[in-house]
């Protein structure tokens, strides 16, 4: 066979074995998935589906007032609406008091490890320095009441009781020489206490904060 015979019959041969290994990592159908030499496969080779969008997102569904009721605790402070059924003394407030918040806040709450004083520092707005305590900075009792239930204890905010909640504002109100020691804090009492800087804050009268909820037809 002459030289130029035998390297046209070689071309061809290899040939036929280039097609015959793209077969195999094709497979025999049309658009079957290619495949490794161990038979492992590595995707399909054709045009994949396409599945169709919805028409418009899906949210879950509407959030009723019933199901918002057990967030809605916020409290307007200047009057208390709000504010929850229950009562609390001063008395009461003070075994609440030792049993858990003296950890961090300290023996009659002048300051502990973890927080200063809540005591004292009235009329101290005026000069320097400034002493940050409830008494000497909240203009209204019901301040005392939202935050504490909101974020107190620290490691366990929003697990105390109304009843304990009102006691300690009333205990703390009391340390702070507001309320008489007889003093029983309820949500017809809180709002009336005098709080000494209640004339310490400017109202705030920008456009935002007479903004209204919008429910339909929002823009």
């Amino acid at each position: 066979m002459s030289s130029a015979r035998r390297n046209q019959v070689f071309g061809l041969v290899g040939s036929a074995l280039l097609l015959g290994a793209c077969a195999s990592l094709t497979g025999s159908e049309p658009g079957a998935g290619a495949k490794s030499a161990d038979g492992i496969p590595l995707g399909a080779a054709g045009p994949h589906a396409v599945q169709p969008l919805p028409d418009k997102p899906r949210f879950g569904k509407p959030i009723s007032e019933s199901d918002l009721a057990a967030w809605n605790i916020d409290i307007r402070t200047t009057d208390g609406l709000g504010l929850p059924a229950g009562r609390g003394s001063v008395k009461d407030g003070q075994q609440v008091y030792a049993q858990k918040c003296a950890a961090c806040h300290g023996p009659d709450a002048k300051g502990g490890p973890v927080y200063g004083t809540m005591v004292g520092g009235i009329g101290s707005f005026k000069g320097s320095p400034r002493v940050l305590t409830p008494g000497s900075m909240y203009p209204y009792a019901p301040i005392l009441f939202d935050y504490i239930r909101r974020s107190m204890p620290m490691d366990r905010p929003q697990t105390l009781t109304n009843d304990e909640v009102y006691a300690l504002s009333a205990y703390l109100l009391n340390l702070n020489g507001i309320v008489p020691a007889d003093a029983v804090m309820d949500a017809q009492s809180m709002p009336k206490v005098q709080m000494p800087n209640r004339d310490g804050f400017l109202l705030d009268d920008r456009p935002d904060t007479k903004a209204v909820r919008c429910m339909t037809n929002c823009k």
